[in-house]
């Protein structure tokens, strides 16, 4: 079946040197604007030819370290500096970034459960339509800003994945080293099939995630690393002059092998955390306890590890529901000096 053209037009010319800021803009009617579009700001710093790298921030819209480093890059990246073609479009599901939320007001669609996309869908679908069809076939390597917004706190790193293309998996892994945080990983995700990782690796492309943090905030600290770790990106693939910056204290290199690593709540009520991140934990260790909020005098449920490694990731909220991930355990591979 042959896809209409997407309904999203940039103000933007993907060919021309220099800076340039504008929009992705998708016609909408809606009660309060029959005539309206919803404003995807975008841009583009070029300097002759080289690599393209797409800079994503706001797939999920309260994830804030992307968002954030992204906009400050928007306005302060020369074309000077760059070698090749930067597109930075910090809030990528710009309804959801104004919302504070996770997923759209508008259809409540989450973006990165939602590609490849239909331009004939829903608004989230038809943003991820464009990402897949236009933005993303023009990209060499794409770099997707995530941190753990307001239900997960999370350690910081950098992120690759296991795929049937060996070179093109090294050089995603190689990248994901290389942005420089505390912390790189090769991350097992749950549902990968709608996600925009795998949009863009289908099309062979390099591609890395990041988790920088969470609670629906950012820190100087989350900050600094984020900042750093875009810049380093375009360092090591080519699009900027400079050296890596790697952290001082050292990268720990960690590894998700599988579905075990991920630890959900069969049960409501209070979570009591026993573990903080980055601890060591072994297979049988509690690392929390969910406590009945509608009686007293009944003993709160144990979670225990199913595998040794660290906690890389948390509830951040205290209220937890049936099935919410209430921790994740990474295995660690090597702990790299700096």
């Amino acid at each position: 079946m042959t896809l209409r053209p997407s309904p999203i037009s940039a103000t933007v010319d993907f060919d021309a040197d220099g800076v340039q800021h504008g929009f992705l803009k998708l016609p909408i009617s809606t009660d309060i604007s029959a005539w309206g579009a919803v404003m995807i700001p975008i841009t583009v710093v070029k300097n002759g030819d080289g690599p393209t790298a797409l800079l994503t921030g706001g797939n999920h819209g309260d994830e804030y370290e992307g968002i954030t480093s992204l906009l400050k890059l928007a306005n302060a990246l020369s074309a000077q500096e760059v070698s090749g073609r930067v597109i930075i479009v910090p809030c990528m599901n710009t309804p959801a970034v104004m919302a504070g939320a996770r997923t759209s007001p508008m259809d409540k669609g989450n973006l990165n459960r939602s590609f490849p996309g239909d331009p004939d869908g829903s608004v989230t679908l038809q943003i991820a339509d464009y990402f897949t069809r236009v933005l993303v076939p023009m990209s060499d390597v794409v770099l997707d800003l995530h941190s753990g917004g307001r239900t997960l706190d999370i350690l910081p790193f950098g992120a690759s994945h296991v795929l049937d293309d060996k070179a093109q998996q090294q050089a995603a892994l190689d990248g994901a080293k290389a942005f420089g945080a505390p912390y790189a990983m090769v991350m097992f995700e749950l549902d990968a099939e709608r996600l925009f990782d795998t949009a863009c690796e289908r099309q062979g492309k390099v591609f890395v995630a990041t988790e920088l943090g969470g609670g629906g905030t950012s820190t100087p600290q989350s900050m600094a690393i984020t900042e750093r770790g875009v810049r380093n990106f375009l360092i090591h693939y080519g699009l900027m002059e400079g050296e890596v910056e790697m952290p001082e204290g050292g990268q720990v290199y960690l590894d998700m092998p599988d579905a075990s690593c991920y630890v959900q709540s069969e049960h409501q009520g209070v979570l009591e955390m026993t573990v903080a991140l980055g601890d060591a934990v072994t297979r049988g260790q509690v690392l929390a306890y969910v406590h009945d909020m509608t009686r007293t005098g009944s003993e709160p449920v144990a979670y225990r590890a199913e595998r040794d490694g660290i906690l890389m990731a948390r509830r951040a909220p205290a209220l937890v529901n049936m099935g919410d991930t209430i921790a994740v355990i990474a295995d660690v591979v090597e702990r790299l000096k700096a």
